[in-house]
């Protein structure tokens, strides 16, 4: 199944991401298929290829739930943000 994830980059203390569509149960160091834009968290500034992420989830790749909160911040889907963190049981 293809997913839809971030892949670090970038130099230690200072983190930026690739988005990539990946076979899910792979590596991240591993070949991905498609390079799909990036994302810089400490600035907060993106870039993603709308049609492309259109494309591959309508071909049935799935997003990881950070990247799917992210697509929503960048409108590209439409929906609820889902919770990325558990919550632990008591």
């Amino acid at each position: 199944m293809l997913a839809i994830k971030l892949q670090r980059i970038g130099k230690k203390h200072q983190p930026a991401y690739r988005l990539i569509v990946q076979e899910k149960r792979t590596k991240l160091g591993g070949l991905n298929t498609e390079d799909l834009g990036w994302w810089n968290p400490l600035m907060d500034t993106y870039e993603f290829k709308k049609e492309r992420v259109e494309y591959w989830m309508k071909v049935g790749a799935k997003p990881t739930d950070t990247v799917w909160n992210l697509l929503i911040t960048a409108g590209i889907v439409a929906g609820k943000k889902r919770a990325v963190h558990s919550v632990k049981k008591k």
